[in-house]
């Protein structure tokens, strides 16, 4: 087992640049894949602050000192995981010679992404089923990382206010598309199929 490094001073002194913030940078990136190792083994019970520190290699207090609570910490895993989906799509655009076709291409690769780990999937869903109110700026974040994804595929350009009302749902859809599929009501295919519904539906009218 690593042995857990010491947690980090409070945020007073110089404000996070140079080797402090690369630092520090390190040790919340080992604590989100800590977490989504842990997720993927043992889903959101799996998750526990204590073990996600040893399995981190830090101490307690740093895992508490950049997340309050296990919902935060895998709330801040799918930000992450969105964040990651956004980079892939900036090096490999979505195909379409449509604004449908590519918001379709988006959605499909981004559930094909959510449904290979289905354990670390469920933990973050339910995370953000159960979110409290403290925990909404992490869900706003989320949902709009992904309106952002989705609004990028339609075209270039700033997005109208119709564009993110359709990206807006589309998302909300897509989580509530993963529940089913989490809950064993749905499989992967299904949740591709009802997304591309939803995106013609909406985006063709």
């Amino acid at each position: 087992m690593t042995t857990p490094e010491p947690a980090d001073a409070p945020a007073d002194g110089a404000p996070g640049d140079g080797a402090l913030a690369r630092s520090q940078a390190a040790r919340r990136r080992r604590v989100i894949d800590a977490t989504l190792e842990l997720a993927a083994g043992g889903g959101f019970d799996g998750v526990q602050m204590r073990d996600v520190a040893a399995e981190a290699g830090v101490a307690l207090g740093t895992v508490y000192r950049y997340f309050e609570s296990k919902e935060r910490l895998l709330l801040e895993a799918n930000l992450e995981q969105v964040e990651g989906l956004r980079a892939r799509l900036a090096d490999r655009p979505p195909t379409g010679a449509t604004a449908v076709d590519r918001v379709v291409d988006v959605l499909r690769r981004a559930t094909r992404t959510q449904t290979r780990g289905p354990e670390a999937t469920a933990a973050m869903v339910r995370a953000l089923g159960s979110a409290r109110p403290e925990e909404a700026d992490a869900v706003a974040r989320v949902s709009e990382a992904m309106t952002g994804i989705i609004t990028r595929a339609m075209h270039t350009g700033d997005p109208s206010e119709r564009d993110r009302a359709v990206a807006r749902v589309l998302s909300q859809v897509w989580l509530s598309s993963l529940i089913g599929w989490v809950g064993g009501v749905d499989g992967p295919e299904v949740v591709g199929d009802d997304l591309e519904r939803a995106a013609r539906l909406l985006i063709t009218g």
